[in-house]
This record gives C-alpha cells, structure tokens and sequence, in this order.
C-alpha cells in the first residue's frame, strides 16, 4: 500500500513536471514574462537603471499616523515584509534546485531575468500604491485592487486573489515550512542522533512552527512588519559574509567561476547533460520564485506604505529585487560552485547543496550554522505569505471569522508542509505561480503608462529640488483612486490668502 502511494506521488510529480517545463513555462510565461518586462524597461526608460541612488533615498521616508492612533507601516517596513517573503527558501533551496537540475548557467538567466524584470517590480508596486484603499493599521492593496480599480476588471481581479491564497498561504508556505524540516533534519543527521528521517521529528518541527507563527501572525500587520525588520538584515548580513569568506579561501577559482556560468548558459559546453532549454527555464523559474518581481505579490505588501508619492514605493521595490537576486541568490550559487560542483547539473532535484557545500570547505559546525540561517529565512517568509494571503482574503471578504479560519487554515498548511514531499511541493509551487504570473502580467501591461505617469510627475518635482508628494487632482482623469486627496490647507494658510 505504502509502495503504491509512493508511486502515485512520483507520478504526479512528473506529470507536473513535464507540464509546466514542456508546455507551461516554456511556451506561456518566459515568453509573456520576457516580452512585457521589455516594454516596460522601454516604456520607462530603463528606470530600474537609472534610479538606483533614488532608491536608497526614498528608504528614509516617515510614516503618518493611521486611522487607530498608531504610526502606520514605513516604507522600510513595507519593504521588509516584502523582503521576509523574497529573501526565503528561493535564495537558497530554489538555486540548489535551479543549479542541480540546469547547472551553472542556471546562474546566468536568473541574473537577465532579475534585471529585466527590475522595471515590472516598478509598475506593479506604484500601481499597488495608486489603488490602495485605507486600513485601520494603514492601507491595504495590492494586484487585485488595481485590477479592479485600473482595469474595471472585478473578476479577473478575484480570479488573482484566489490564485495568489492558493499559492502564497498554502503552496509556498509548505515549502517553506518543508525546508525548514528538512534543514534541522539534515542536522539531527549530521550530529549522529538518528532522529532526521523520523515522522515524530518532523511532526515536532512542524508543531514548534505552528507556535511561533501563531504568536506573530495574530499580531496583526504591525507585528510582522518588526519582526521581519529585525530578523532579515541579520541572517541576511550573516549569509553574504558566510559567502564572501568562502569566496576569499578560494579566491584562485573565482575567475573559473564566472567562467563557468557564461559558458553553460550558452550551452558553450554540455554540463552533464542539462539542455540549454532546461538551463534557461530553471534560471528564470526559480529567480521569479527567488525575487518575485513581475508575480504580483510584493505589490500587496508595498500598498501597506504610508509615502508622499506611489513611485517613491515603487523604486523602493525595484531594489529588493536587485537586494534578493544579485546579492543574496548569487551567494549561494557561488556556495555552491566553489564547493559542490561535482555534484551539480546531473539532472536531480537537489535542495541541500548549500549546507553541504559549506560544511565541505569550512567544516561540520558550518552545517547547523547554515541551517540556523535556513530556519530564519523560512519562517520570514512563512510570515511574509501569510501576510499576502490576509490582504487578499480582506479584498475578498472583510469579515473578522472569515479571516479567523483564514489563520487557522493557514497554521494547518504550515504544519502539513513540513511532512510533504519536497518534489511535489516545488512542481505545485511552478504550476501555482506561473498562473499568478500571468494573470498579473496581462493586468500590468495597459496599466503601465498610469505609471509612466506618475513617475514622470515624480521626477518633475525632484527636478525643482522638492520631496515629491502626489495628490489625486495632480492627475485627475485617472479614476478609482480612493486614497491621496488634496491636503487640507492649515489655518496659518488660510489666512495668509
């Protein structure tokens, strides 16, 4: 019985597997993906280029006050709950993954991808901004409110929202939550216990999770905003300088490195086997899974920030994915092509490569340290999906018992997910994304001259030495903007004129 729902399992997989690389991914979205990511790098003018200082500025902006008395969430907080769901187990598992079934040249694409996509991470999230509606702690919004409110579209926006809970607070969230059973018990392993391959051992794992979530998520939005704000610049900070002393022990290889990636991503040289077809769509999967610019989740998070301007978001989101993809992603591929490479591009799905490579060069301490920082890096984006799901469960429905089961529901996923098969969690989690892709996609392509715009508004103003503060009449033909009305002149103003 036992050996025929294992082979049902390993059935389903491949099945899921063929589609999304056969059909999928490689006829639908890497071709929708490519080519509106180009037109909107055009239709800005290469903004994710150009505005980079800007970028680090507008971090320092100051939240107002919300409607319950408290400061509602800052721009660095909105990009830190952006940041708990994008900086995850794609920066470490997903490139394992991409480099164990694509090889080195996986490493490639996914850095074109991460680049040409910057400009969709724009758009999405200063639309997010534009449509938001207000929140008692602050704002929500996100693709489902600009799709409605920018396109007119309510059922394609509810089709996004059910997409987006099936695959953020569900799908992704058991990959988390898998990762981090599969980390500590890798560890359990290594110290000799026994105690990794048991079911109560990751039955535990998942319970102790279960915990910690709990006590953050029902804190609301507040509470995840500082959590996040505290727990990733630490690992994240941990990780790179894990990674740069690995680099300088083998710095004599670094040069064959580089050399390696541009070689295999061009099909230069067969790596073991992986097709250059394999090689590009692992790349640009797992950094869309890793940055998730052009998805239409980080969106919903960006919507939260209190800013003067929606592109001051905007470009605040443009430099996670530059953060995510061209730092912390590319640490762990040269993790790995410094100290596993014998084991990669053999066309088996591999998502420890990281602790393994690390305890290779640097010993069997480095192991639990790699998977301490693995642990904090899922649960940030246990924390980050969870909060993706409540903004759309909002959109949908905002009654408070609706959004009660939604939490317990979501605490049932996070538990079964550290007792799932990794194979067929990350074949659902392709499948679950690229729709959601998709639908975004198609949504933010008319809706990028609104954005066009406001980032021209925005320029202007810092032109003539202003903070840039957008209000609806500025723009007024544009409609459903419920949210950036005219402030009221003071009494002082009043009486001046």
């Amino acid at each position: 019985m036992l050996l025929a729902e294992e082979a049902t399992v390993d059935s389903l997989t491949e099945a899921v597997g063929v589609f999304n690389d056969d059909y999928f991914w490689l006829w639908l979205i890497i071709p929708l993906l490519a080519v509106v990511s180009l037109y909107i790098t055009i239709r800005t003018g290469g903004v994710q280029f150009r505005m980079i200082p800007e970028m680090f500025r507008v971090l320092k902006s100051k939240p107002e006050i919300a409607p319950d008395g408290k400061k509602a969430v800052s721009s660095l907080q909105a990009f830190m709950i952006s940041a708990a769901a994008r900086i995850g187990t794609g920066n470490i598992i997903g490139v394992s993954i991409a480099i164990s079934l694509g090889g080195p040249g996986a490493v490639f694409w996914m850095w074109v991808m991460a680049v040409v996509v910057c400009g969709a991470s724009f758009v999405e999230s200063t639309l997010a901004q534009l449509y938001k509606v207000r929140h008692s702690a602050g704002y929500r919004g996100g693709p489902a409110y600009y799709i409605e409110k920018g396109l007119g579209q309510r059922w394609l926006a509810v089709v996004f929202a059910v997409i987006l809970i099936v695959t953020f607070p569900m799908v992704f969230n058991a990959v988390q939550s898998n990762t981090i059973s599969g980390a500590l018990a890798n560890s359990a392993d290594h110290a000799g216990t026994g105690a990794g391959d048991s079911t109560v051992f990751t039955a535990v794992v998942g319970a102790g999770l279960v915990f910690l979530t709990g006590l953050v998520i029902f804190g609301g939005v507040r509470r995840i905003a500082r959590t996040a704000q505290a727990l990733i610049p630490f690992f994240a900070g941990l990780y790179v300088v894990l990674g740069l002393l690995l680099m300088a022990m083998n710095w004599q290889e670094v040069p064959g490195m580089f050399r390696l990636i541009v070689e295999h991503a061009f099909g230069i040289q067969e790596f073991t086997g992986a097709a250059l077809g394999v090689v590009i769509i692992q790349g640009v999967r797992r950094g869309m899974f890793s940055n998730e610019a052009g998805l239409g989740s980080a969106p919903n998070a960006a919507a939260s920030a209190s800013v003067t301007h929606p592109a001051k978001q905007g470009l605040v989101q443009t430099l996670g994915v530059y953060l995510d993809t061209l730092v912390i992603s590319s640490i762990t591929a040269f993790i790995i092509l410094l100290g596993q490479r014998e084991a990669i591009g053999d066309g088996e799905l591999q998502g420890d490569l990281t602790q393994f490579a690390l305890t290779a060069q640097l010993g069997p301490w480095a192991l639990h340290l790699m998977t301490f920082i693995i642990a904090l890096v899922a649960f940030t984006s246990v924390l980050g999906n969870y909060y993706y799901g409540e903004s759309n469960i909002e959109y949908l429905s905002g009654n408070e018992r609706v959004l009660f089961v939604y939490k317990c529901l979501f605490l049932v996923a996070t538990f079964l997910g550290s007792l799932g098969e990794i194979a067929l969690i990350w074949s659902l989690a392709d499948t679950t994304m690229g729709m959601m892709a998709a639908v975004n996609l198609i949504a933010i392509a008319p809706l990028t001259v609104i954005a066009c715009r406001l980032l021209k508004d925005y320029n202007e103003q810092r032109r003539l030495g202003l903070d840039p503060v957008f209000t609806r009449d500025r723009l007024p033909d544009i409609r459903g903007v419920e949210c950036w009305e005219p402030k009221e002149p003071s009494e002082t103003e009043r009486s001046s004129t």
